[in-house]
């Protein structure tokens, strides 16, 4: 490979189209993300690592004053500001050959804190959560798939199942079946 080909590698990510698939459509605070990561390789690589990037991001709107050179007196701007709330990078596998053409999928499960905020974009505040498939090889730029934006949701807001419930015949009131007796008038389950 001559010197052109070789400045050429350095600077592009190796020919592997990486694609990440979801178990589900959101997710909630505390629960495991889980999903795929496809890659398919269109060259022979050796690649050091294949892992997924999960981030919250906080973007938060606010006035600051600035001083204007040209205004010669300090003026009001709004600016962004951001913290990074959240990020992991779980490695699916270590140093490997990839083969041109054969497809290879990795499972991930990692799990969401809960303590943090879930998806939100309001005029003056965003909790971001994005999800990426990387295929990292060294001395070249990481090829990685698009990036998702989760929806994460809080705990509150996925319904919990109900549980089995019956109506009293006496009182008219509503229980759980799992009681033998009704909580309100006493009366035995007949149902």
């Amino acid at each position: 490979m001559g010197f052109l080909g070789k400045l050429k590698e350095k600077v592009t990510p190796p020919n592997v189209h990486v694609t990440v698939a979801l178990k589900k459509q959101f997710f909630s605070l505390g629960e495991n993300l889980e999903g795929t990561v496809q890659i398919l390789p269109g060259e022979e690589v050796d690649c050091d690592e294949i892992r997924c990037e999960i981030a919250c991001i906080e973007r938060v709107r606010k006035v600051k004053r600035v001083y204007s050179q040209s205004l010669k007196r300090e003026v009001e701007q709004e600016v962004w500001e951001s913290a990074v709330l959240f990020s992991s990078k779980p490695q699916l596998s270590g140093p490997m050959h990839l083969s041109e053409g054969v497809a290879l999928s990795f499972p991930f499960s990692v799990p969401l804190p809960p303590h943090l905020p879930p998806s939100m974009k309001t005029l003056d505040r965003r909790a971001e959560w994005s999800l990426k498939g990387v295929v990292a090889v060294r001395g070249r730029p990481d090829a990685t798939s698009k990036t998702l934006e989760l929806v994460v949701v809080s705990r509150e807001l996925v319904q919990q199942p109900q549980p089995a419930t019956v109506t009293c015949k006496y009182c008219g009131a509503v229980y759980p079946q799992s009681l033998d007796r009704c909580p309100n008038c006493g009366a035995p389950r007949t149902a």
